[in-house]
């Protein structure tokens, strides 16, 4: 007797384990894993003979049907077995030379998943052995190799419908998943984004809460790069810039004379509330909103959104010369992200490319100057006892023949590593790149390079390069912490993004995603600095190039 109630009590158990519900979440967060492997890796998939997004609509419906484990895993195995024969192939050997970086490849998922039966790991497993190896149909390299999407089109879709929402983080999470080259940096694990915010794009009620949801995935590749649009009515803007101090917003610069003329706002001006929020709340409040590598480059990327909007003013509480003053001011009409004036105010400020300063120092704006104007400057400034070379803005290509200049010898100054698209979501080491070449006329003073945190991506890389002239100090602050050329996604209607799509490492390989690059002398600008009208960092390297402190 006792054996039969020991076994009805094992019975038991196993039928109430195959019966134990699973949740949505679960569910989707596997299928989107599924859905995404299969793009990739499975030859009638990856080739584009399948409507892939119509496959993902077909398959929800059964998905959300199941209510178990086995359940589940049948309607996968299904899916799998309905695409067609896969042939299995000649081992794939790896190629001779090739090292690989795999901080950000992971498949173990197949085999570990407690969504997943057994059969089902092993027709995945199964199509990783044998996967696609020809041209892929949804992604291609470009010249830098960094990828680009392609064959994505969502214009048609209507995202009131949740399908279309479950597609569109589906293809943005599997894009980031095998080809975004800083994923394993990230603040959290993708996979754990993606448990996050499957539930934010079910519940969206409409369109406005779906941009905001992808606004909010792009923010969690922790990314400079990782910008949002979203193409929708002008917004108006108001003209000036600022820096964030110490929880305090400071205007540094008034983009338009006309607005300026009025005295409304002044450089020095410390803005305490925008909207009758302090900053402390707008630096806090919009964490999810924008996307940086960085704290640094956060407190700059967030000046414009918030300075900018879709009314007819903007309310002010600053001080002003010792005074609490509050006003509503009525924006200015200016260009997105470029603070460019698209009326006749528009402010033409002619910034000298290069110059010598005093005691035969020279100074090359890094943002004005272009290849064309090399010869000139290094004519003019050859004798100088040192050069500063500031991009604290984004240069122009010039990197080459500055660094000919520069050095005395061909150096390599960088390493990447590259997307692997016959083995999705691997990325491999590049060879080490070059600068400078053979030249005993090079430049003998010092270089001192300027940065902070708007020296992104181009500035950051050039810093890198200019830093093989062996003579070289890097004054200023944190950078940006966004390297590597760029990669654009905007498959999705009214709606672009981009990401860093090749990792941009020193050649001992050292990191400089988020991190940035390192200043030797760390000098920041000041609140009072800024309303005296003092550049504090290009003065420190002034003293630096003069008493070599």
């Amino acid at each position: 007797m006792k054996k039969i109630y020991f076994l009805l009590f094992i019975i038991s158990i196993q039928t109430g384990f195959c019966q134990v519900k699973i949740s949505e979440t679960d569910k989707l967060s596997a299928t989107c894993k599924v859905w995404g492997f299969l793009k990739y890796y499975h030859p009638k998939v990856a080739n584009g003979e399948k409507n892939w997004d119509q496959q993902l609509f077909d398959v929800l419906p059964k998905i959300e049907q199941a209510k178990t484990k086995e359940e589940f895993s049948l309607i996968l195995e299904n899916w799998i077995d309905s695409l067609g024969e896969i042939q299995k192939i000649e081992p794939i050997i790896q190629p001779k030379g090739i090292e690989y970086f795999d901080k950000n490849f992971d498949l173990s998922w197949i085999d570990k998943n407690k969504m997943f039966s057994t059969k089902l790991s092993k027709k995945l497993k199964f199509i990783e052995n044998n996967r696609f190896q020809g041209e892929q149909y949804y992604v291609s390299l470009l010249n830098a190799e960094n990828i680009f999407v392609k064959n994505e089109d969502f214009s048609t879709y209507d995202y009131n419908n949740k399908y279309a929402r479950i597609l569109s983080l589906f293809t943005y999470w599997n894009i980031i998943e095998y080809y975004f080259p800083y994923k394993y940096i990230m603040d959290q694990k993708w996979d754990n984004t993606l448990e996050q915010m499957l539930p934010l794009f079910i519940e969206a009620k409409n369109l406005d809460d779906f941009y905001i949801t992808m606004q909010k995935l792009t923010v969690r590749l922790n990314d400079s790069h990782a910008v949002f649009y979203k193409y929708a009515r002008k917004k108006h803007y108001l003209p000036i810039v600022c820096k964030i101090i110490d929880e305090k917003m400071i205007v540094t610069e008034i983009l338009d004379d006309n607005f300026a003329k009025t005295g409304e706002v002044k450089i020095g001006d410390i803005i305490t509330k925008i909207n009758d929020k302090t900053i402390k709340q707008i630096v806090f409040e919009n964490r999810e909103l924008i996307s940086a590598s960085n704290e640094v480059s956060y407190l700059h990327n967030i000046i414009e959104p918030v300075l900018s909007g879709y009314y007819d003013n903007i309310k002010l509480e600053f001080l002003s010369e010792g005074k609490n003053i509050k006003k509503t001011i009525n924006w200015v009409d200016y260009n997105s992200n470029r603070y460019v004036l698209k009326n006749e105010t528009k402010r033409e400020i002619k910034k000298e490319k290069f110059k010598i300063l005093e005691n035969n120092i020279g100074y090359v704006n890094m943002g004005e100057i272009t290849v064309k104007n090399i010869p000139e400057m290094i004519e003019k400034l050859k004798l100088t006892k040192a050069i500063v070379f500031d991009m604290r803005n984004y240069p122009n290509a010039t990197w080459e023949e500055i660094s000919k200049f520069l050095n005395a010898k061909e150096k390599v100054f960088a390493i990447y590593t590259k997307p692997d698209l016959t083995y999705p979501g691997r990325f491999k080491w590049s060879e080490p790149h070059p600068t400078g070449s053979e030249n005993k006329d090079n430049y003998k003073g010092k270089v001192v390079i300027l940065l902070n945190e708007e020296s992104v991506s181009q500035s950051e890389w050039t810093a890198m390069c200019f830093q093989t002239a062996g003579n070289t100090t890097i004054i200023g602050s944190q950078t940006a912490g966004a390297d590597g050329n760029v990669s654009d996604v905007d498959f999705i209607k009214s709606f672009y993004s981009r990401l860093s799509g090749i990792g941009v490492y020193y050649p001992d390989k050292r990191e400089t995603q988020r991190i940035g690059i390192i200043p030797d002398i760390e000098v920041k600008p000041t609140i009072l600095g800024i309303q005296q009208g003092k550049d504090e960092v290009l003065d420190r390297a002034i003293k630096f190039i003069e008493t070599g402190k």
